[in-house]
């Protein structure tokens, strides 16, 4: 290395407290426990004044004054050409954000004024296009005036700031894939985020799947060469589990997610009717919002299992780690899952887990039950025999927790580090 203590410019979307779902989670602890082995400093659209990290300088554009910052116009020309945007995107997150201490301020002012165009409460909504466009002008203008050794960016987002800083500075540029759209759009999408994406990672010098599974995919669906890449699992933080006293009998399976075709719910409704059939003294907990939120609850109806299939909608932390305390399998059937946090935490509370093998983290809990997402009958199938073999149930809760000593954020937090290393970049 350089120097002992890398500076790395960092450019994220959302963060705690201001998160729509895992991305927020997912950044905020990487790059805590990067704090110890580099200079951070984190560039967001949107920040709580009074949050604060530890080692790490935080700057949400909505708390500053643009003008300070030059022109936030630029005549620029990018290395690539982009097709005409559409000015109406779907969400990234189709939850409502979870902010401590929420404002009610929906101002969005245009460059001219004092007030900052990321004084708004989703991120996600509206002219999402608008708002990652402005994000990389500002950024980018903020950038010229920082001392760094890489940019490290998150997602589709904040790819455009990252081409625009490493254009200007010639810094090495990495981008970290948490997930994409071929991921959330199917593999038949190739509108204006699958295009800059695409381009995005081509113009990158390092790009960094958050899986084996999602490096695969950038190589099939991007044509990006797997020597680009250098995979590095997500890890987790550390919770303490309880068990809680049931309001019911019957042993409860467990979903948690966006209810968005990614995410399979509708296969989970087909896997609760299957071992519904076989096993009626089972209770399915669906935790999550999105817009397949009412089919589901049609088709629960509809398949006559309204009673025993559970939608609980938007729940806090506090009411999701209730439901994994009382929960006695944890099931996944994610159709196309860069990683699955929530697998993890259903893990360290010690619930098995059948998972999809279209998922990142069937990588790292070797120990889970897994199935192609397709097939119905093997998941339930594996669901009846942890419900009811207490010795499969055992060894695969004993599987997972070995599993997990391996999934840290510090253990990635070094990967990332040495990969920077490798590449020679600091």
């Amino acid at each position: 290395m350089k120097n002992s203590q890398p500076k790395v410019l960092m450019l994220g979307w959302e963060f705690p407290p201001i998160i729509n779902g895992g991305l927020g989670v997912a950044c905020h602890d990487l790059s805590s426990a990067m704090s110890e082995l580099a200079n951070i400093t984190m560039i967001i659209p949107k920040s709580s004044p009074d949050f604060k990290m530890k080692n790490m300088n935080l700057v949400g554009i909505n708390n500053l004054d643009v003008n300070e910052y030059g022109s936030m116009e630029s005549n620029e020309k990018l290395p690539f050409d982009l097709k005409t945007i559409p000015a109406d995107l779907n969400p990234y997150y189709m939850e409502e954000p979870f902010q401590e201490g929420k404002e009610n301020n929906s101002q969005n002012s245009n460059f001219s004024g004092k007030v900052s165009p990321f004084d708004i409460d989703n991120l996600y909504g509206g002219d999402v296009i608008s708002k990652v466009m402005q994000y990389a002008e500002i950024t980018a203008n903020l950038a010229s005036k920082m001392d760094f050794d890489v940019i490290h960016a998150h997602d589709w987002m904040t790819m455009l700031a990252g081409m625009k800083i490493k254009q200007r500075t010639g810094k090495p540029l990495i981008m970290h894939i948490h997930s994409l759209e071929v991921d959330r759009s199917g593999v038949d999408s190739k509108g204006w985020v699958y295009e800059l994406e695409k381009k995005g990672m081509e113009y990158a010098d390092l790009l960094i799947p958050v899986s084996n599974f999602t490096a695969s995919n950038i190589h099939k669906y991007y044509g990006i060469s797997m020597d680009k890449m250098s995979v590095v699992h997500n890890g987790s933080n550390k919770v303490k589990s309880f068990k809680s006293k049931r309001r019911f009998k019957e042993k409860t399976v467990l979903f948690v997610g966006r209810l968005t075709r990614q995410k399979g719910p509708e296969k989970f409704l087909d896997i609760a009717a299957k071992v519904l059939e076989t096993n009626p003294d089972v209770r399915f907990v669906m935790a999550g919002v999105g817009d397949y939120f009412k089919s589901m609850l049609e088709q629960s109806a509809y398949q006559h299992i309204g009673n025993r299939f559970h939608l609980t909608g938007f729940l806090n932390q506090e009411k999701l780690k209730y439901l994994f305390s009382v929960s006695d399998v944890y099931c996944m059937p994610s159709v196309s899952e860069p990683f699955g946090l929530s697998a993890v935490e259903a893990a360290q509370f010690g619930i098995p887990c059948v998972i999809s093998k279209q998922s990142g983290v069937a990588e790292v809990l070797n120990g889970s039950l897994k199935f192609d997402f397709w097939d119905i009958n093997k998941a339930a199938g594996c669901i009846l025999n942890l419900l009811h073999d207490p010795i499969l149930r055992k060894k695969v809760v004993e599987d997972a927790s070995e599993n997990l000593n391996n999934i840290t954020w510090d253990l990635s937090a070094k990967k990332i580090i040495d990969a920077y290393a490798s590449r020679k970049f600091i």
